[in-house]
């Protein structure tokens, strides 16, 4: 698992590399043994999936794609209490699957649910930098909500509904500065009115 680590890097013992000796036993198996122990590993390792899924894209219905995506935000956004007040750990793997997965949402046109993941991500997110001693992931999760305020600027969607989506992702901001400007802009966009 990826994870971003706030402690610094330990001197490891030599070891050997498995690489080779791993591919040379991997070659005299049959494609479909090697899918089979993929598929179980990524069944047993949230990690395992998604390092899968970013090298070769998955096809997924919007309504798994939601499922995949909550996941990924509970993982992302995990932190231990006992950390309070750190720069603890948190899931890198995680955040890069949801920026992924909304951008995907986005791009197929189901922008109402990445609207809905997008405010579940700003709620648990920004108690996440809260907690944290210096809000490390907050550029992760913008990077996330990118794709979707950037897809709000051009669609078709009622602008009552935007407005009231952006006042509520404001509302859900705990720290009050994540994604705040472009918030603003879009919802100022939309009334009518000049950005200040």
């Amino acid at each position: 698992m990826s994870k971003y680590s706030s402690k610094k890097a330990t001197k490891s013992p030599k070891s050997v590399d498995p690489g080779p000796q791993l591919r040379k036993t991997l070659a005299r198996r049959t494609k479909n043994e090697l899918i089979d122990v993929l598929v179980s590993l990524a069944r047993e390792d949230r990690t395992v999936f998604r390092r899968l899924a970013a090298r070769f894209p998955l096809q997924a219905p919007p309504e798994e794609l939601m499922i995949l995506t909550r996941q990924a935000i509970a993982d992302a956004t995990a932190f231990d209490t006992r950390w309070i007040n750190y720069n603890f750990d948190y899931d890198q793997d995680a955040y890069e699957e949801v920026a992924r997965n909304l951008r995907r949402l986005v791009e197929e046109g189901h922008l109402r649910p990445a609207m809905e993941l997008s405010l579940e991500l700003m709620d648990r997110g920004s108690y996440q930098v809260e907690m944290s001693d210096e809000g490390l992931m907050t550029d992760e999760i913008e990077d996330c909500l990118g794709a979707v305020l950037e897809a709000l600027q051009k669609c078709h969607l009622p602008t009552a509904e935007v407005v009231a989506w952006c006042g509520q992702m404001i509302k859900c901001d705990r720290v009050g500065f994540i994604c705040d400007q472009e918030l603003l802009a879009l919802r100022q966009q939309l009334e009518g009115l000049k950005p200040s």
